[in-house]
């Protein structure tokens, strides 16, 4: 079973064909990316606008080059999926209205990804893993702490009330003047600051729920900033490890107290995942690391190369889809807003 996936949900514009190995286990047979962050780095963040239209100019022969790298062509192919959202909703119809084309043109099944859910599934593609098990998802747009218990079945345990994690370092990046995205930026910094220098607040931490906030840290960032300025380079770099110092035992902390929730309505994980753009941190990383060795548990973390947005793990969640059946109709809408968990409500809270 071959599966094309494609991905349009905000600033990267993504293909990739996936496959079953020989072993039984997913097998990447072609992941290309173009990202768009050259075009919005000048305005400091993604311009929903601008990203639509740098998605059309490129979708078909990204699409293109990702069957020629897979050494098949579109007819060879089992299915398509495509990210549905959540997303930029004018990305979102640009990738859903090329896979519909596809779809139609080649009477082969459809499979409307919901983004977050191709997240969650990663650690299946690379490492194989069983359900059920712990998922930190962090990204720029979403923090979410989730119970997966299958395909499709998902119990969200906690979720940011303010600012998602890679938002926070996006943020800080720029009251620094670090370019854009701040995740990187922040933690090249951060690697050759002092994290004790400040002593940052720890939001949330040993609070029952599993929720994050984080717009407090931040502001503690800019007075700190604004106290000593102007900035040395030395005084952005403690500023950085302090702040990412912070990040990191919240963090831990929070995935820490998600994990007595989920023995109680899933059993015993079979591992602590994390994924999202933000899991190429490896100060996370690390701290997750230590955690997962404190509870028995084996982290698993994506290659950096597929942290970020990428087609790969679109195909992916797609063929898990549609092993099962979970075959779309041409009509399945582009969603701006689409949780994981629909059971919970998302009113107060980032997804």
């Amino acid at each position: 079973m071959r599966i094309l996936g494609i991905e349009t949900t905000c600033d990267e514009t993504a293909a990739a064909v996936v496959g079953i190995g020989f072993d039984g286990r997913g097998e990447i047979l072609s992941n290309e990316v173009l990202s768009q962050i050259a075009e919005h780095a000048r305005y400091g963040g993604v311009v929903p606008e601008i990203a639509a239209r740098a998605h059309v100019e490129v979708i078909d022969r990204l699409v293109v080059r990702a069957l020629k790298n897979a050494n098949c062509s579109v007819k060879d192919v089992d299915g398509i999926a495509v990210a549905a959202g959540p997303g930029l909703i004018g990305g979102v119809l640009v990738g859903l209205t090329t896979a519909k084309a596809i779809a139609l043109v080649t009477r082969k099944p459809l499979m409307a990804v919901n983004h977050l859910e191709a997240h969650a599934l990663t650690a299946r593609l690379t490492d194989g893993i069983g359900f059920p098990y712990l998922l930190l998802l962090a990204s720029g747009g979403h923090t979410q702490l989730v119970a997966v218990r299958g395909v499709g079945d998902y119990v969200r345990l906690g979720t940011t009330i303010d600012d998602a994690i890679g938002e926070a370092f996006d943020k800080v990046a720029k009251m620094l003047g670090l370019g854009y995205p701040g995740g990187p930026h922040v933690e090249r910094e951060a690697a050759k600051g002092n994290p004790e220098r400040f002593a940052f607040p720890r939001p949330m931490q040993g609070r029952k729920e599993p929720n994050f906030s984080l717009s407090g840290l931040k502001t503690a960032v800019r007075i700190e900033a604004e106290k000593i300025a102007p900035l040395t380079g030395s005084d952005i770099s403690d500023l950085c490890a302090s702040f990412q110092a912070a990040i990191v035992d919240v963090v831990v902390d929070r995935t820490r107290v998600a994990l007595r929730g989920f023995r109680e309505i899933a059993g015993h994980p079979t591992a602590l995942v994390v994924a999202g753009g933000v899991a190429a941190n490896q100060g996370m990383r690390q701290g997750l690391q230590r955690l997962a060795v404190e509870a028995g548990l084996k982290l698993v973390a994506p290659p950096v190369a597929l942290c970020g947005d990428n087609g790969a793990m679109i195909a992916w969640a797609g063929l898990e889809r549609m092993r099962l059946g979970l075959i779309d109709d041409i009509g399945a809408p582009a969603r701006a807003r689409w949780p994981l968990d629909t059971s919970r409500d998302e009113a107060g809270a980032k997804a």
